[in-house]
Protein backbone atom coordinates (compact mmCIF):
# COMPACT_ATOMS: atom_id res chain seq x y z
CA UNK A 1 0.00 0.00 0.00
CA UNK A 2 1.10 3.55 -0.97
CA UNK A 3 2.61 5.46 2.12
CA UNK A 4 -0.88 7.98 1.86
CA UNK A 5 -4.23 7.87 1.32
CA UNK A 6 -7.04 10.18 0.14
CA UNK A 7 -8.27 12.25 3.42
CA UNK A 8 -11.87 11.46 1.57
CA UNK A 9 -12.14 8.25 1.32
CA UNK A 10 -9.49 6.69 3.89
CA UNK A 11 -11.61 3.94 4.54
CA UNK A 12 -11.57 3.04 1.25
CA UNK A 13 -8.32 3.17 -0.29
CA UNK A 14 -7.33 1.16 3.27
CA UNK A 15 -8.66 -2.02 1.53
CA UNK A 16 -7.55 -1.07 -2.21
CA UNK A 17 -3.89 0.36 -3.88
CA UNK A 18 -3.99 3.53 -5.82
CA UNK A 19 -1.78 4.01 -8.82
CA UNK A 20 -0.10 6.86 -8.41
CA UNK A 21 1.37 9.27 -11.52
CA UNK A 22 4.74 8.70 -12.34
CA UNK A 23 7.86 9.44 -9.97
CA UNK A 24 9.59 12.88 -9.93
CA UNK A 25 12.93 12.20 -9.24
CA UNK A 26 15.24 14.35 -6.72
CA UNK A 27 15.96 17.82 -8.55
CA UNK A 28 19.49 18.06 -8.63
CA UNK A 29 21.94 20.07 -5.14
CA UNK A 30 23.04 22.94 -7.18
CA UNK A 31 19.97 24.13 -7.41
CA UNK A 32 19.97 24.71 -3.62
CA UNK A 33 19.04 27.93 -2.18
CA UNK A 34 18.35 29.47 1.29
CA UNK A 35 15.10 29.42 2.58
CA UNK A 36 13.42 31.92 5.39
CA UNK A 37 14.76 29.05 8.49
CA UNK A 38 18.12 29.31 7.40
CA UNK A 39 18.38 26.52 5.51
CA UNK A 40 18.64 25.16 2.18
CA UNK A 41 15.73 24.57 0.01
CA UNK A 42 15.22 22.01 -1.38
CA UNK A 43 16.47 19.48 1.37
CA UNK A 44 15.64 15.86 2.65
CA UNK A 45 14.04 15.62 5.98
CA UNK A 46 11.57 12.31 7.32
CA UNK A 47 8.09 12.51 8.54
CA UNK A 48 8.34 12.04 12.95
CA UNK A 49 4.72 10.58 13.46
CA UNK A 50 2.85 7.63 11.50
CA UNK A 51 -0.20 10.17 11.34
CA UNK A 52 0.28 13.28 9.22
CA UNK A 53 -1.92 15.58 7.30
CA UNK A 54 -1.17 17.32 3.91
CA UNK A 55 -2.51 20.26 3.38
CA UNK A 56 -3.46 22.38 0.29
CA UNK A 57 -1.88 25.38 2.08
CA UNK A 58 0.29 26.72 4.94
CA UNK A 59 -2.49 26.71 7.87
CA UNK A 60 -4.80 24.69 9.46
CA UNK A 61 -7.84 26.16 7.64
CA UNK A 62 -6.64 24.65 4.78
CA UNK A 63 -8.23 21.34 3.71
CA UNK A 64 -6.70 18.46 4.20
CA UNK A 65 -5.99 16.63 0.85
CA UNK A 66 -3.54 13.32 1.74
CA UNK A 67 -3.06 11.39 4.98
CA UNK A 68 0.40 10.30 5.66
CA UNK A 69 0.67 6.74 7.49
CA UNK A 70 3.93 5.90 7.92
CA UNK A 71 6.61 7.38 9.73
CA UNK A 72 10.22 7.86 8.78
CA UNK A 73 9.00 8.62 5.51
CA UNK A 74 11.20 10.49 3.09
CA UNK A 75 10.42 13.54 1.81
CA UNK A 76 11.73 16.68 0.61
CA UNK A 77 10.95 20.21 1.53
CA UNK A 78 10.43 22.43 -1.36
CA UNK A 79 9.29 25.62 0.15
CA UNK A 80 9.04 27.21 3.70
CA UNK A 81 5.96 30.02 4.90
CA UNK A 82 6.31 30.48 8.56
CA UNK A 83 6.24 27.29 10.07
CA UNK A 84 4.72 25.56 7.28
CA UNK A 85 6.68 23.35 5.05
CA UNK A 86 5.72 22.57 1.23
CA UNK A 87 6.98 18.92 1.23
CA UNK A 88 7.00 16.88 -1.75
CA UNK A 89 6.96 12.76 -1.91
CA UNK A 90 8.43 10.16 -3.84
CA UNK A 91 5.56 10.09 -6.03
CA UNK A 92 5.76 13.46 -6.74
CA UNK A 93 2.77 14.74 -4.39
CA UNK A 94 2.71 18.07 -2.85
CA UNK A 95 1.84 20.19 -0.25
CA UNK A 96 1.98 21.90 3.36
CA UNK A 97 3.01 20.16 7.04
CA UNK A 98 3.25 21.98 9.74
CA UNK A 99 7.24 22.08 10.53
CA UNK A 100 7.51 20.18 14.26
CA UNK A 101 6.05 16.88 12.03
CA UNK A 102 9.19 16.58 10.56
CA UNK A 103 12.34 15.24 11.61
CA UNK A 104 16.26 16.37 10.48
CA UNK A 105 16.83 12.54 10.42
CA UNK A 106 17.74 11.16 7.20
CA UNK A 107 15.78 8.50 5.59
CA UNK A 108 15.73 6.79 2.39
CA UNK A 109 13.34 4.74 -0.08
CA UNK A 110 15.04 1.90 -2.26
CA UNK A 111 14.21 2.96 -6.08
CA UNK A 112 10.09 3.94 -5.58
CA UNK A 113 10.00 4.65 -9.52
CA UNK A 114 10.46 0.76 -10.19
CA UNK A 115 7.81 -0.57 -8.00
CA UNK A 116 5.92 -2.15 -10.53
CA UNK A 117 8.71 -3.98 -12.43
CA UNK A 118 8.17 -7.77 -11.61
CA UNK A 119 11.18 -9.37 -9.39
CA UNK A 120 13.25 -5.78 -9.45
CA UNK A 121 16.16 -5.98 -6.49
CA UNK A 122 18.60 -3.42 -6.01
CA UNK A 123 22.07 -4.66 -4.32
CA UNK A 124 23.14 -3.54 -0.98
CA UNK A 125 27.00 -4.38 -0.86
CA UNK A 126 29.82 -4.62 1.65
CA UNK A 127 31.44 -1.16 1.36
CA UNK A 128 30.91 1.89 -0.86
CA UNK A 129 32.48 0.07 -4.20
CA UNK A 130 30.09 -2.23 -6.82
CA UNK A 131 33.32 -4.62 -6.77
CA UNK A 132 32.87 -4.84 -2.81
CA UNK A 133 30.28 -7.83 -2.83
CA UNK A 134 26.69 -7.90 -2.30
CA UNK A 135 25.50 -8.45 0.88
CA UNK A 136 21.91 -8.32 0.51
CA UNK A 137 19.41 -7.54 -1.96
CA UNK A 138 16.13 -5.17 -1.45
CA UNK A 139 13.15 -4.66 -3.40
CA UNK A 140 12.11 -1.39 -4.63
CA UNK A 141 10.00 0.69 -1.74
CA UNK A 142 12.20 -0.31 0.96
CA UNK A 143 12.22 2.07 3.46
CA UNK A 144 16.04 2.79 5.62
CA UNK A 145 18.05 5.39 7.90
CA UNK A 146 20.65 7.39 5.83
CA UNK A 147 23.98 7.39 7.42
CA UNK A 148 26.47 8.94 5.14
CA UNK A 149 26.81 9.57 1.15
CA UNK A 150 30.14 10.39 -0.63
CA UNK A 151 28.02 11.05 -4.10
CA UNK A 152 28.25 7.66 -5.39
CA UNK A 153 26.94 5.30 -2.79
CA UNK A 154 25.28 5.88 0.43
CA UNK A 155 25.69 3.87 3.84
CA UNK A 156 22.25 2.89 4.41
CA UNK A 157 20.40 0.76 7.57
CA UNK A 158 17.28 -1.54 6.77
CA UNK A 159 16.15 -3.20 10.62
CA UNK A 160 19.30 -3.37 11.69
CA UNK A 161 21.13 -4.77 8.87
CA UNK A 162 23.49 -2.19 7.67
CA UNK A 163 25.40 -1.79 3.95
CA UNK A 164 25.75 0.76 1.09
CA UNK A 165 23.42 1.40 -1.72
CA UNK A 166 24.12 3.07 -5.12
CA UNK A 167 23.07 6.98 -4.50
CA UNK A 168 21.10 6.64 -7.92
CA UNK A 169 18.95 3.56 -6.89
CA UNK A 170 17.48 5.84 -3.79
CA UNK A 171 15.14 8.36 -3.25
CA UNK A 172 16.19 11.10 -0.42
CA UNK A 173 19.46 11.87 -1.12
CA UNK A 174 20.41 14.27 -4.07
CA UNK A 175 22.76 13.13 -7.23
CA UNK A 176 26.01 13.66 -5.90
CA UNK A 177 25.30 14.93 -2.51
CA UNK A 178 28.00 14.35 -0.14
CA UNK A 179 27.43 14.21 4.22
CA UNK A 180 28.15 11.74 6.83
CA UNK A 181 26.10 11.96 10.11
Amino acid sequence: MHAFLNAGSIAAALALAVPLSLPILPKAEAAAQIGPSGLPLPRFVSLKPGRVNLRVGPGRDYAVTWLFLKSGLPVEIVQEYDNWRRIRDSEGTEGWVYQSLLSGKRTAMTAPWQRDKDGAMLNVYRNADDKSGVIAKVQPGVLGTLKACNGAFCRVVFSGASGWMRQPDIWGAYPDEKFDD
